[in-house]
């Protein structure tokens, strides 16, 4: 997420985009869908508006320089950033209607500075960025701005000054709202500008809109955004994306956690969009895959290098019948004893057992990541973890192109305690060790790939 703080317009004006929705809780969001999909299905559905809504504000605020936040209710702030990553203002809409809530997010907004405020809902996925800016165009001429919804109501309201009687005597959740609105807007005096009016996703019959424009965006499974986390990888970084380039991704994206050398300078020269997070690898994935535009995602780690064709192969691997996911072949680049056995039990578990980890390049389509709602929130075995969930849904599919990972960790520890530390990890997982237990084993060498504290472990059997 855009971050708001000291965030100003060329013209010194403070302009901000606040999002407003609900967490993706099964049975709690959605609920006019579940008939038709199920209370998990309805919140599946939720996720991918909210992330959609997300990344739509964000590419708008980044290229104007506008404050983002987000507005909500249920879950933690911790949970969104987590589910969103970046580092971006999250706040509790708090209690009260609708009315009582928009009205405090405006109030709270003028008070803290702020000159425009415009105020979008996550149920339209025909909203664009091109759109928001129009809002806040029409903002220098009208005081009031509406973005008017097909069920009646709007989809988006902004102001340049305080309204408080725009929030009061509106009939929420009906047909009657944008009218209702608008008369209140004529009655104190003021004139509104209207945006295009938007389908929205509310009840099943909203269904077959949302299926048009989901199955045309992942119609092109050529359109691959390849995530990097990265933490003090300036040695790796630069080949890393070199190797990346060979295949003509959509975009690269790395996020960083943090680093002290040249890993954001470096990715940034070699042409990868670069965005800033608190560490944590599932928090730096999270973060990529809410800015990436591609129908496909790929989760790199910065010192793996893919093979020739990648692209080719993932596109290829997924569009073969029940396969959800995938990763490559692992190989290791340096020689140390023991390296083939750590190349062929990994290779058994992942083509086997359908358990491929992070350091093999794992992608499967943005659809589906959102479905889901990412990574989990763990210290250690995230990619462990996430894999457990998509092999719910389908086949992980292991390709016969191998990439090519650093055998650092294994010739600093040696392979006997590099394999013994991991059987340790993911056993005590298996049986319920809490995962910051676990990390404190796995580092307890003070991590020699140099990630930083963050970083996880290397396969190994």
């Amino acid at each position: 997420m855009h971050g708001r703080a000291g965030v100003r317009t060329m013209s010194g004006d403070r302009q901000r985009l606040i999002v407003f929705t609900r967490f993706p809780a099964a049975g709690r969001t959605k609920t006019r869908l579940i008939p038709a999909l199920g209370a998990e299905g309805a919140a599946a559905l939720h996720r991918r508006l909210v992330v959609r809504t997300v990344r739509t504000a964000d590419a708008l605020c980044r290229a104007r320089g506008y404050e983002l936040e987000i507005w909500f209710t249920g879950g933690e702030a911790s949970a969104w950033r987590q589910w969103l990553g970046g580092e971006g203002c999250c706040r509790d809409q708090g209690e009260g209607d609708l009315g009582e809530r928009l009205a405090r997010a405006f109030a709270v907004s003028f008070q803290e500075g702020a000159t425009v405020v415009v105020i979008i809902g996550t149920d339209c996925p025909g909203l664009t960025a091109g759109l928001l800016g129009r809002a806040f165009d029409g903002l220098r001429g009208n005081p009031v701005v509406f973005g008017p919804a097909a069920d009646g109501g709007y989809y988006l309201v902004g102001m340049t000054r305080m309204v408080p009687e725009l929030f009061r005597d509106v009939a929420w959740g009906t047909e009657r709202v944008l009218g209702d609105s608008l008369g209140i807007v004529a009655r104190v005096g003021l004139n509104a500008a209207l945006l295009d009016r938007l389908e929205d996703i509310d009840r099943p019959e909203d269904l077959a809109c949302w299926q048009r424009l989901a199955q045309a965006e992942e119609s092109d499974l050529g359109c691959v955004s390849v995530i990097i986390p990265t933490l003090n990888e300036a040695g790796q970084i630069t080949g890393t994306l070199a190797a990346v380039r060979t295949g003509a991704p959509h975009e690269v994206i790395v996020v960083d956690g943090g680093s002290r050398d040249d890993t954001r300078e470096l990715a940034g020269a070699a042409g990868a969009i670069v965005l800033g997070s608190a560490p944590g690898r599932a928090r730096q994935m999270n973060a990529g895959a809410a800015r990436a535009t591609g129908g496909v995602l790929l989760f790199l780690h910065a010192d793996t290098r893919l093979p020739a064709g990648w692209r080719h192969v993932v596109s290829e691997t997924l569009r073969r019948p029940g396969v959800v996911a995938g990763a490559f072949k692992l190989e290791i680049a340096e020689a140390f004893p023991g390296r083939w056995i750590v190349e062929r039990t990994t290779h058994f578990r992942s083509r086997w057992l359908c358990r491929p980890y992070g350091d093999q390049g794992f992608f499967m389509r943005r659809s589906g990541f959102e479905e889901l709602g990412g990574f989990a929130a763990l210290p250690i075995m995230e990619d462990y973890e996430f894999v457990g969930r998509v092999r719910r849904r389908g086949q992980v599919v292991t390709t016969s192109e191998a990439a090519i990972t650093s055998g650092r960790r294994w010739r600093q520890l040696g392979f006997i305690r590099a394999t013994l530390i991991n059987k340790i990890v993911v056993g005590g997982y298996r049986l319920g060790v809490a995962p910051e237990r676990l990390a404190r084993v796995y580092r307890q060498d003070r991590n020699p790939k140099g990630n930083g504290a963050f970083q996880h472990r290397k396969t190994g059997g």
